[in-house]
């Protein structure tokens, strides 16, 4: 009788809507994503391994493995979650809440730093302030005479300039978004009250978008100390290490289990940030600012101050978009950064190989390396597009007609988990995983499968979140009509949701394309010469002298970027109306 009835609650358990689906899912994502991270921390634990905890924690070599790199990117972190904040805070300010010119192309060009590569702005950075301390080309400044200090070449000023420069865009998306909620009655009464704007702000406006703040500077101090590629390239030369450069290091000597280590609590550490700053926000008893009665926009008249207003935040928005931009472009002619727009040629992009220009190197055109180079990095993008957006597709229908359970809860916490992981650190885990044998499976390493594994893992929360958004606006009721007619899951699926919502459905996978395609923190500990991809091929130009190579690569990568973000933008435009106002 027991065995019966266990016979019978097992069916009934597989014969639940959706339960074979969700099981399906939770076991895809374990594998993707807690399988690797288990298998790094477990490596760590092992007896012969053990004592890579001591070395990075408590011996001599300590301060130099994990100390003084801790303190370079919490400094780092910090100072760009505060610069971020402030600068997104002003511009989002400016362009919701004034009446400043120009407002929506203002607003424009605050979001378009974060299309560009990060080690593509801190390329255009050496461009500009390069000087000879480390011998080799220097700097277009330098070529004027200017004297540039070490300083402001190399380490942390010109990594926290980079950052900054490139992570304030998502401050500012959030912190617009929160004031545009702002309800005006609140301020009009404060105004009438005789509140001066000074604590208009501080007491109704600041209050109120404090979430926001906290959120967008928690974005950006997240993104801050993960980044691989800024400190890589502006820190390195002078011995500037965070963790991330360490990690890389580490498994670069074969030193893989003192780089697990270090990956694991870097992972803690940002983690343990995110989660501060959720708490924070949930800690709020309320601040609701969205109620059933309507509102009219609320902009201050900024007097005099319009215009200079305006070219400040237009000055903010060059410095950070246009100017990296026609600084690569300007190169990738330039026989030399300090000559930038003097003796133009075209050999970095068609010349044949020269022994007199660097080194007998080709042009992209007739380099086989960048050729390839090129030609897996389209492949994996659109292979990581395409099987992150049918997996996130699966994975957000299982929890949106999935009623509350153990398993949706699971699956959900899995598959935002990467968002709290460093991509280096992500690799890492990967490499302990598929590095090696498991069973009969051959390893994984150096093949084009890992890569392809470990980015759709590490971007599924994005494609999970666009298949949310999507999947929300089909009515369940038609699914239900036409499994009533007897349609099978695959048939309801194929007929009725994916055409519904295919533009949504494409725009999220030409974003997570988009990502990929620029991604090196990811990829840099994945790469091998017989799988590159542009980015580390960008960076590893850079980082041996050839400037116009590698910024030429950069300028590869921006232009499909660009481009592919700009049609992501359309269709999803086109499947939300709303957007357009």
């Amino acid at each position: 009788m027991a065995e019966l009835a266990l016979g019978v609650s097992g069916r009934r358990f597989f014969a639940a809507p959706g339960r074979v689906l969700s099981l399906f899912v939770l076991a895809v994502v374990a594998i993707l994503i807690a399988a690797p991270l288990l298998k790094i921390t477990l490596v760590t634990l092992a007896p012969e391994t053990l004592g890579a905890w001591r070395d990075v924690l408590s011996s001599r070599l300590s301060p130099n493995l994990f100390y003084k790199p801790l303190t370079n990117t919490m400094i780092i972190g910090a100072a760009v979650a505060s610069g971020c904040v402030l600068i997104g805070g002003f511009l989002a300010w400016l362009v919701v809440m004034t009446d400043v010119p120009f407002r929506r192309s203002i607003a424009v060009l605050s979001t378009l730093p974060f299309m560009i590569p990060s080690f593509a702005a801190a390329m255009a950075w050496s461009v500009l302030f390069r000087n000879e301390r480390l011998g080799g080309q220097i700097g277009f400044l330098q070529g004027l005479g200017f004297d540039i200090p070490d300083w402001l070449a190399w380490g942390m000023v010109p990594s926290l300039i980079v950052l900054i420069t490139h992570y304030y865009s998502l401050t500012f998306t959030v912190i617009a978004a929160a004031l545009a909620t702002v309800n005006s009655d609140l301020v009009e009464a404060a105004q009438m009250a005789g509140a001066k704007r000074r604590k208009v702000f501080f007491g109704i406006i600041l209050p109120v978008t404090l979430p926001a703040v906290i959120a967008g500077g928690s974005l950006a101090f997240a993104g801050g100390v993960s980044n691989f590629a800024v400190p890589a390239l502006l820190g390195l030369p002078v011995r500037m290490q965070t963790l991330s450069t360490r990690i890389f290091g580490m498994m670069e000597v074969g030193q893989t289990a003192r780089g697990y280590v270090i990956a694991i609590l870097l992972v803690l550490i940002s983690a343990f940030f995110l989660w501060l700053g959720n708490r924070l926000i949930t800690g709020r008893r309320s601040y609701a600012t969205i109620t059933g009665k309507g509102g009219r926009a609320k902009r201050f008249d900024l007097g005099a101050l319009r215009w200079p207003l305006c070219a400040a935040a237009v000055g903010i928005s060059v410095f950070a978009t246009i100017v990296p931009i026609f600084v690569l472009i300007a190169s990738s002619f330039a026989p030399s950064s300090s000559a930038l727009f003097s003796n133009w040629t075209l050999h970095y992009w068609i010349g044949q190989s020269t022994p007199s220009i660097a080194q007998g190197l080709a042009g992209i055109a007739y380099n086989p390396d960048i050729i390839s180079a090129l030609t897996i990095t389209l492949g994996l993008g659109f292979t990581v597009a395409a099987v992150g957006t049918a997996l996130g597709l699966l994975v957000s229908y299982s929890l949106v007609r999935a009623k509350r359970g153990v398993i949706p809860t699971t699956v959900s916490q899995l598959c935002f988990l990467p968002l709290f992981i460093p991509g280096i650190a992500f690799g890492a885990a990967y490499i302990a995983l598929y590095g090696a044998p498991i069973g009969p499976f051959p390893a994984l390493y150096g093949t084009f499968a890992l890569l392809v594994l470990a980015a759709t893992a590490f971007l599924l929360p994005f494609a999970v979140q666009t298949g949310r958004a999507v999947i929300q606006q089909v009515s369940g009721d038609l699914e239900e009509s036409a499994r009533l007619t007897g349609a099978g899951f695959l048939r309801r699926l194929s007929a009725i949701t994916i055409p519904l919502s295919i533009r949504g459905l494409s725009a999220g996978a030409l974003l997570v394309f988009v990502k990929i395609v620029r991604d090196l923190s990811l990829v840099v500990l994945l790469f091998t010469p017989t799988m590159p991809v542009l980015s580390v091929v960008a960076y590893r130009y850079a980082s041996e002298g050839f400037a116009q190579f590698a910024n030429a690569v950069a300028v590869v990568i921006l232009g499909i970027s660009v481009v592919v973000s700009l049609l992501a933008n359309k269709l999803q435009a086109k499947s939300q109306p709303w957007l357009k106002n």
